[in-house]
């Protein structure tokens, strides 16, 4: 998938706004970087493999709950050192966070949603087309 390059000043702001951001990645739900900013590609390409991960396991988890809509919206992990944000960010697409365990927890759920409700639909990511005469 080509890189989004128009997302990185997008990606900068929301790093700059948040101090202890580590690195920023934008995925797609099949876990492909679409673009990332503070971090090289083969960091990005890792943390968006974990993140589809972590996306088919929140959805195991939501048939618990069956009266909900079975997306999910928002993961956060804490780990020795840092914390690790996921949030659903337009269709198809994610919006991972890491960031040192200094960070304003608050600030960055605000500064992810804000960024998500201005662009979520830019950063839509359709599923991948089968080639042709390949079984789905």
């Amino acid at each position: 998938m080509q890189k989004r390059a128009d997302l990185d000043w997008i990606l900068k702001d929301l790093a700059d706004s948040v101090p202890q951001t580590r690195h920023v990645v934008v995925l797609s739900a099949d876990g492909l970087c679409i673009a990332q900013h503070g971090c090289d590609m083969d960091t990005a390409d890792r943390v968006a493999a974990a993140c589809a991960g972590l996306q088919s396991l929140s959805a195991a988890i939501a048939t618990e709950f069956p009266h909900g809509d079975g997306r999910m919206r928002l993961v956060v992990i804490e780990i020795g050192g840092g914390f690790f944000y996921l949030m659903a960010a337009g269709v198809g697409a994610y919006l991972a966070v890491l960031a040192d365990e200094g960070v304003d927890a608050g600030l960055m759920g605000q500064r992810m949603r804000d960024l998500v409700a201005r662009i979520g639909e830019h950063l839509s990511s359709p599923p991948r087309a089968t080639p042709a005469g390949r079984a789905t």
